[in-house]
């Protein structure tokens, strides 16, 4: 598929169309990984959809990810093979789909015992194998010498050798756009900041949704045959709204656990590669992830009991990673270096007699329910397999008689917006190359020989607004640039001339102090 002229999102013209009397095929909630790959899915075959998201695009777990395309190293050892078949297929098709913003990434496994290299060594050959011919690259037993050139600021002390094995990375918050804005390309309606209020409700059964525009307050009534819950972390809210309408009282699918990231200069990580350490002294996983300039160090898997949008880290996850990445790193990283912190809600799917204690063992796998009155709700997943998580909800709608057959997938060779392959690697700054096929009309607008720093100029704000969605500055610095989680005093310190450009461009109040108090979370660590 080829783009020449980036569709506008003129929030004006969304919701003049938003407000049009019609009845859409579908209705998704929801505009995170889940909600996107639906309404893409069902766009893709010619169905007629809608789709809401009550923040921003990707604004809660969706853009918190450990920015991992990967099929779940871990998941072998729970012996969940069609789980780690599935992610592997789903890898290869994302990698393919958008070049731009996913590519191939080598990890290292360090072994400091005699035994961890053959026994984690043939867990990665079944990798390999249930990967088949999407594998990116074969798997590897390396010296001591060879892990040290690979991963030159490990610890040296007690080294005997590593394992080298193939995933892939992403950029999750600009991969979520590219779904919503491909969707747009194939007809669908998505509007951000606009929360869904209540449902429609006749005859037993959801028929539409009533949901509020959160810039102006203005309200909608919008009719479906069919209604997608993808609220992530928050369906059970949707789920209550649905049961409260119907004098039914629903109980909770989610139980929440949060993953915490510290964000690092190069210089502790100056490597291409990953670190993955399998099994931590309490059994956790530790990443140290070259990302944008940058390296992620995470991440924890902690109970989490309230649903905040912008969740804060406990210290004793932040003094966690820490000291385990002195463990690990020869050059140990301080709170003082830390650039950014942040946390991402993950929707790990509740079983039955869950007492909300420890969520590690809790399932990664998605779930969809219907509802006696027809709402759909799928939930749990990752970011891998948004697409497979797709095709399964259209066939449950199908299946329950709430959207007529119509046609087969086609997402597995659609490329998505921008789609061109890169030279450039994820490891290295973001720049115009991040925009892949659409550099060219970034670079044609006013203020393309301005940078505010590298890797952002005055014209990628300008294209956010009128071709992104953008809104606010948050918008801008937290997703359609990743400076906020990247560098997070750096974001604050340019969010006054983010400002000042996206109000020229949209008319609108772009929220400064809102960002400016959220800046200070993400370069704040708890004491």
């Amino acid at each position: 598929m080829t783009f020449t002229t980036p569709l506008p999102t003129q929030r004006p013209a969304l919701l003049a169309r938003l407000a049009e009397p019609r009845t859409y095929d579908l209705a998704v909630i929801g505009g995170g990984a889940t909600g996107l790959g639906v309404a893409l899915e069902a766009a893709s075959r010619g169905y007629s959809v809608v789709l809401l998201e009550s923040h921003d695009f990707a604004k809660g777990t969706s853009s918190r990810a450990t920015k991992l395309v990967h099929g779940g190293v871990r998941y072998l050892a729970q012996g969940n093979l069609g789980l780690v078949r599935e992610a592997l297929h789903e890898r290869s098709v994302l990698l393919a789909n958008a070049p731009h913003l996913a590519q191939p990434l080598a990890f290292v496994m360090p072994s400091y015992k005699w035994w961890e290299a053959p026994f984690y060594g043939l867990g990665l050959k079944l990798y390999d194998a249930l990967a088949g011919s999407a594998g990116l690259g074969p798997t590897e037993f390396l010296s001591r010498a060879k892990t040290l050139q690979c991963l030159p600021t490990v610890r040296p002390e007690g080294l005997k050798g590593g394992i080298k094995y193939w995933d892939g990375q992403f950029d999750d918050a600009r991969l979520a756009l590219a779904l919503a804005r491909t969707a747009a390309v194939q007809c669908a309606l998505l509007v951000n900041y606009c929360p869904v209020t209540g449902f429609i409700q006749e005859a037993g059964r959801v028929a539409g949704l009533h949901a509020r525009d959160a810039e102006t307050g203005q309200a909608f009534d919008i009719r479906a045959r069919c209604i997608v819950n993808a609220a992530g972390v928050w369906v059970d809210q949707l789920r209550q709204l649905d049961g409260d309408a119907a004098g039914q009282s629903v109980a909770p699918m989610v139980a929440p656990s949060q993953g915490v990231h510290l964000v690092v200069d190069r210089s502790f990580w100056p490597t291409d590669h990953a670190l993955l350490v399998p099994k931590t002294e309490d059994g956790r996983v530790l990443f140290a992830v070259p990302w944008l300039g940058k390296v992620i160090l995470g991440t924890t898997d902690t109970p989490r009991g309230d649903l905040a949008r912008e969740p804060l880290p406990f210290k004793e996850e932040v003094d966690f990673i820490l000291h385990e990445s002195a463990r690990y790193l020869t050059r140990a990283p301080l709170a003082a270096d830390v650039r950014s912190v942040w946390v991402g809600l993950r929707p790990l799917v509740k079983p039955q007699d869950a007492d909300g204690g420890n969520t590690q063992g809790l399932s990664r796998e998605h779930t969809i329910v219907v509802s006696k009155s027809a709402l759909v709700t799928v939930t749990g997943g990752k970011w891998t397999t948004y697409r497979a998580m797709a095709q399964d909800v259209l066939e449950r709608c199908q299946g329950a008689a709430l959207l007529e057959a119509r046609g087969a997938s086609v997402t597995a060779t659609l490329t998505l917006v921008g789609a061109q392959p890169s030279a450039y690697k994820m490891s290295e700054g973001a720049g115009l190359h991040s925009y892949g096929q659409e550099a060219p009309a970034v670079d044609a607008l006013p203020g393309s020989e301005r940078w505010l720093c590298p890797g952002l100029s005055e014209a990628m704000v300008r294209f956010a607004a009128r071709h992104e969605y953008a809104r606010t500055v948050e918008d801008m610095l937290a997703r359609r640039s990743r400076l906020l989680f990247l560098d997070a005093l750096l974001a604050e310190s340019l969010s006054a001339a983010v400002a000042e450009i996206l109000q020229a461009e949209t008319g609108v109040d772009p929220q400064l102090p809102a960002f400016l108090d959220l800046s200070r979370h993400y370069r704040t660590l708890p004491a």
